[in-house]
C-alpha cells in the first residue's frame, strides 16, 4: 500500500498539471516577498549610480552593449520566485522593488513602476509556462532571460524610441543575456546560499536544500 501511494502521486500531480497549482499565499509568504522585494530595491539603489561607470565603457564599445548592464535591476522577480514558489512571486517583489526605487528617488521616475512590471511579468511567464513546479537553474536562467528580454523591449520603446536597427538587436540581446547569468543563474545560486542556511526553513525551496546536504 506504501509503495502504490508513493507510485501514483507523481502520475496525478503530472495528470492535474496547472490544477496542482498552490495560489494561495501564507503571511510567511508575503512576509519574506517583501523583505526581497526591500532587499532588492537597496541593491536597485546602489546600481542607478554604479551602473554609469560601466555605461561610459561599453557604450563606446558596440552601442547597446550598454544592456549587459540590465542584470542587477532584474534579480528581484527570479529570486522571490524561487524563494516563495507561488503565483505572483516573481511580479511582486520585482514591482515593490521598483517602486521602492522610484519613491525614494532615482533619474528614470515612475517609469522605474512600468520597468518593475514589466520586467518581474517577464519572468513570470516563465515560470507559469513550467506550472511553478519547476525550480532548477535552467529555468531559473530562462527566467531571467525572460526578465531580461522584456526589459530590453521596454527599454526600446520607452527610452530609445529612435534607435536603428543595429542598436535594438544588441540592446535587447544584452539585456536578455544579462537577465540570464546575473538575474537567473545569480539568483539561483542566492536562493540555495539562503537555503544552506537554515533561513528558509519554513518553505519548500529551503527543505529541498537542506534535505540534500
Amino acid at each position: 500500500m506504501g509503495t502504490s501511494t508513493s507510485t501514483s502521486a507523481p502520475a496525478s500531480t503530472g495528470r492535474r498539471g496547472f490544477a496542482a497549482i498552490t495560489w494561495r499565499w501564507r503571511v510567511v509568504d508575503i512576509v519574506v516577498a517583501s523583505v526581497i522585494g526591500v532587499a532588492c530595491a537597496a541593491i536597485f539603489l546602489v546600481w542607478n549610480i554604479g551602473y554609469e561607470g560601466p555605461t561610459s565603457v561599453l557604450s563606446p564599445l558596440l552601442p547597446g552593449l550598454q544592456g549587459l548592464l540590465a542584470g542587477p535591476w532584474l534579480i528581484a522577480g527570479v529570486l522571490g520566485a524561487l524563494i516563495i514558489r507561488k503565483p505572483g512571486a516573481a511580479l511582486y517583489t520585482e514591482l515593490l522593488a521598483a517602486v521602492i526605487s522610484a519613491l525614494v528617488g532615482n533619474q528614470w521616475g515612475p517609469l522605474t513602476i512600468v520597468s518593475g512590471l514589466v520586467q518581474g511579468l517577464g519572468a513570470e511567464l516563465v515560470f507559469l509556462v513550467f506550472a511553478y513546479a519547476v525550480w532548477r537553474l535552467p529555468v531559473a536562467i530562462l527566467a531571467g532571460a525572460g526578465a531580461g528580454l522584456a526589459c530590453g523591449i521596454n527599454d526600446r520603446i520607452l527610452w530609445y524610441a529612435g534607435a536603428d536597427t543595429t542598436f535594438t538587436i544588441v540592446y535587447i540581446a544584452a539585456t536578455t543575456i544579462s537577465g540570464a547569468v546575473i538575474a537567473g543563474a545569480g539568483a539561483w545560486f542566492v536562493a540555495r546560499g539562503l537555503a544552506a542556511t537554515g533561513a528558509l526553513g519554513r518553505f519548500a525551496s529551503g527543505r529541498e536544500v537542506t534535505r540534500r546536504v
